[in-house]
């Protein structure tokens, strides 16, 4: 029997997809387990596998459509059944079933007009109230009466609505000039700034009724309106008005950015984060890192992030308490240690996961993570590798941002921020010399790390990064 295949749920986080590609067509036949379609989630590009057998007689989603999770996407069935039914529940227009429909009462037509209670027939028109004689104008009064108010300009012949540009708007109040009084030469009647600077000239008609008239002939003097020179450059002395048309472009975002939109507002409000800092000796690092490169020669390379990966992991190890995710009714001590790793890609941000770092060797978390964020930045990563870290690190150095402050990633309770090694003045035996520093930024989940506990964990990564060997033991 053929039924309808909804958009599962391929990451924790997700709420929605872009179908990227079907990997099937329709007619096709498939098994549990078969490949059809590749969606982009807001982690990574996911594997869409169906769990039935049967023919694909319907794709009811186009390439590149984004879709709700659990939506229809696709019909799968026997070859050559029916599924208009099928269809038209897909598309929210199903038809109630015959049984049913013939079950429920027909439906009351609607009442004639016939049915109507009868008018009244010649009903008496309503008496209306006597107009009180009006009494004759006095002349001493109308000497004594203000004149009437001005009657106001004629609107536009575009039903009322003033079309002009910002800037001749902008100009004509810096002029002291009605928009109503000129006649626009831009597009549909549209006043332009030329219109403006014309009218200013002389050069373009004030049209005045002659209520108008007679109002300004009783008004005193007004002062003489600025030169045009002069209202120019006061208006370019101020910050000018931008205008509506053509002054940016609006790109639509992909779902991934939608998603981390999301979970940073949602972290940003939900969690208590605070931040604690320090700037330590990376020296001993560096040096090691040559070291090792130099032992490893073609073999691969040795980045400073991997050995701050494998830092942040023992850390972890030497401070469990931090190893840790808020749960709403429990603190979740987490047993292994797996890092997530922030990658930059072209239209967001993925943290795919090292597991258990702490066990690993330096050599391996280099490969990893090389792999891992190769694999990112093709949108190529599986679910399990993007899911489940217990801390995340951060790094900008390599973009020479000396500190910053990074967001959880929820559920956990720690994120780790690098910045770029720098060279300071630093006292050493007394005497000023040149040293390599490196600043690093803790947030913390306040639910979960207190400042103290924070700081024990800061201080057991530095122990850890200034003292290098012990990474290898």
């Amino acid at each position: 029997m053929a039924q309808i295949l909804g958009l599962p749920k391929l990451s924790p986080t997700m709420e929605e997809g872009v179908l990227v590609r079907w990997t099937k067509k329709e007619g096709d036949k498939v098994s549990p387990g078969d490949l059809i379609a590749e969606v982009e989630t807001d982690k990574a590009n996911m594997d869409f596998n169906v769990e039935d057998e049967g023919v694909l007689l319907k794709f009811l989603v186009k390439e590149g459509e984004a879709v709700k999770l659990g939506a229809p996407v696709a019909i799968i069935g026997k070859a050559g059944e029916d599924i208009s039914a099928l269809v038209a529940q897909a598309s929210g227009g199903a038809a109630k079933p015959a049984a049913i429909a013939a079950a429920q009462p027909a439906a009351k037509p609607a009442a004639r007009s016939d049915d109507a209670p009868p008018a009244e027939a010649n009903p008496a028109p309503k008496a209306e109230p006597k107009a009180e004689p009006k009494p004759k104008p006095n002349p001493a009064d109308a000497k004594l009466a203000p004149k009437a108010e001005a009657k106001p300009a004629a609107a536009p012949a575009t039903g009322g609505k003033l079309i002009a540009s910002p800037l001749a708007k902008s100009l004509a109040i810096e002029l002291g000039i009605d928009l109503r009084t000129l006649t626009g030469s831009g597009p549909g009647g549209r006043i332009v700034e030329r219109d403006v600077k014309a009218a200013a000239d002389g050069g373009q008609a004030h049209a005045e009724t002659p209520e108008a008239a007679e109002t300004h002939e009783a008004e005193s003097p007004k002062p003489a309106a600025p030169s045009l020179e002069t209202a120019i450059a006061v208006r370019n002395s101020r910050q000018m008005v931008p205008d509506a048309e053509g002054d940016y472009t609006d790109v639509p975002t992909s779902n991934m950015r939608r998603r981390i939109a999301a979970r940073l507002t949602e972290a940003s409000r939900d969690i208590p984060q605070f931040y604690l800092m320090r700037t330590f000796d990376i020296a001993p690092l560096l040096g090691f890192r040559e070291r090792l490169n130099a032992l490893l020669g073609d073999k691969g390379r040795i980045s400073v992030n991997d050995l701050i990966i494998k830092a942040v992991a023992l850390a972890l190890r030497r401070v469990p308490d931090c190893n840790a995710s808020w749960e709403g009714e429990a603190i979740r001590h987490h047993h292994r240690v797996h890092i997530g790793v922030a990658v930059a890609i072209e239209d967001g941000l993925v943290t795919p996961v090292i597991r258990d770092a702490d066990k690993k060797g330096i050599g391996s978390i280099a490969a990893e993570v090389r792999d891992l964020a190769d694999r990112a930045k093709h949108r190529a990563l599986k679910g399990p590798e993007i899911t489940g870290s217990t801390f995340t690190v951060s790094n900008l150095g390599m973009f020479s941002v000396e500190r910053f402050t990074a967001i959880l990633n929820p559920p956990e309770a720690g994120i780790l921020a690098i910045g770029s090694t720098v060279d300071v003045p630093v006292v050493k035996d007394d005497q000023v010399t040149i040293g390599k520093r490196m600043t690093v930024t803790m947030t913390c989940d306040h639910r979960v790390i207190d400042g103290a506990l924070g700081a024990k964990w800061l201080a057991a990564f530095v122990d850890l990064a200034e003292h290098p060997e012990s990474l290898a033991l």
